[in-house]
């Protein structure tokens, strides 16, 4: 017999009501799961949208993305130029020169204040020509090197620019007559240059979402292993200096020098 200790008898008992799991405590569990899952969900905007596949590069293409902003960014300062230059010069009541080299029938002449729209667009079209030119070339530095803390703004000034020049667009294929060859080639080309370049801007920020989290993946191995090294070398110091007198001392501190034989 043991006296010692009695051993629960569970024979004809009926089991506690705090050993189950109640309605309550299953809301408890459901609402702390919803909780856990809601503060690890990404939000949709901090998703590639683009991915790799068979038929797609997202590197290779906006590295491409990089060249053809360049190309964009060159094309509108040139385009913006040439508006200026031919607004200012076909102004009613201005001297006219060079009617031999060009014809300045396709210039608007109309409303004062349309003309005057049309001059604040190109004028804000060239400055942010040369905006997209410089983060372009950043741009292409930054995907050669992969830092995305480069391509940000890129991603800025390049999707103001995209919009500002959709809505420039708009208000130039409105006012302008299309009977001419200038205005039908500038609206076709940049129906083509406004799709591409939104296509491209979310190819560009795909891989800029990859590139940053593997940079947090790598910030956190770092974090990860100068922790263990802190606490490697921790464990060592004490190891080395716990008891340097004790004859149990598996490493002693003693200096070598200050050793006496007896």
């Amino acid at each position: 017999m043991n006296y010692g200790r009695k051993t629960p008898s569970t024979y004809r008992s009926t089991p506690s009501v705090y050993s189950h799991i109640t309605s309550r405590s299953q809301s408890n569990l459901h609402s702390q799961r919803s909780r856990s899952m809601k503060s690890v969900m990404i939000p949709w905007y901090q998703k590639p949208i683009l991915h790799n596949n068979k038929y797609l590069d997202i590197q290779r293409g906006a590295f491409i993305m990089g060249l053809f902003a360049i190309f964009v960014a060159i094309f509108t300062i040139g385009t913006a130029v040439f508006d200026i230059y031919c607004l200012a010069l076909a102004a009613p009541g201005s001297s006219h020169y060079g009617y031999y080299i060009i014809s300045y029938e396709f210039v608007y002449v109309g409303n004062v204040h349309v003309r005057n729209a049309l001059m604040v667009a190109a004028l804000f079209s060239l400055i942010g020509g040369l905006v997209v030119l410089v983060t372009s070339i950043m741009l292409v530095h930054a995907l050669r090197k992969e830092y995305e803390s480069k391509i940000v703004p890129w991603l800025w000034s390049f999707a103001i620019f995209t919009l500002f020049r959709l809505l420039a667009f708009l208000f130039f294929s409105i006012v302008n007559d299309l009977i001419f060859a200038y205005n039908i080639l500038i609206t076709l080309i940049w129906s083509v240059i406004i799709v591409a370049s939104i296509y491209g801007w979310l190819m560009v920020y795909s891989l800029y979402l990859e590139l940053a989290d593997l940079t947090k993946l790598e910030d956190l191995a770092h974090l990860r292993m100068g922790t263990m090294q802190s606490l490697n070398a921790s464990v060592a110091h004490s190891l080395a200096g716990s008891r340097p007198t004790t004859p149990h001392s598996t490493v002693s501190t003693m200096p070598v020098g200050d050793t006496k034989f007896i």
